[in-house]
């Protein structure tokens, strides 16, 4: 892989102005950003794109749809070891799956969350590389 090429996120919210936020934001900080507000087909469209790292909102209105994304992607070889960051204003149901999170690899950010620290655990995911290893 050629270290020079901008870093691929891909974006997955329900939220069309917290994607404009985060598309705009990574973009300014020298990152490749694709972003989608659907949920179907998600899967496919982070194989298409082949992202360095995930950033996956857990719920899309009232359902933790992203719950299930995470798991077609740790269970897909194609994307199980692609670096991620879940999201959710569910503070209960982050806390709830802490240890099974660590234990993939995934971090978690609570919204609102706070940019500089967004971009921090972006740095970090980025820099340990695929879930589980290190570089």
């Amino acid at each position: 892989m050629n270290d020079r090429r901008k870093k691929r996120i891909a974006v997955l919210n329900d939220d069309r102005p917290i994607l404009d936020l985060l598309d705009a934001l990574l973009t300014e900080h020298g990152y490749e950003v694709k972003t989608r507000k659907e949920w179907d087909n998600a899967v496919a469209f982070i194989h298409e794109y082949a992202p360095d790292l995930v950033i996956l909102d857990i719920m899309m209105g009232h359902q933790d749809t992203g719950w299930q994304v995470l798991e077609l992607l740790t269970l897909d070889p194609r994307t199980r070891d692609v670096p991620v960051i879940v999201s959710s204003a569910a503070i209960d149901q982050l806390h709830a799956q802490q240890e099974n999170l660590e234990r993939l690899g995934v971090l978690a950010i609570e919204k609102p969350f706070d940019i500089d620290d967004l971009l921090r655990l972006t740095a970090q995911a980025l820099e340990k590389g695929p879930r589980g290893t290190r570089r």
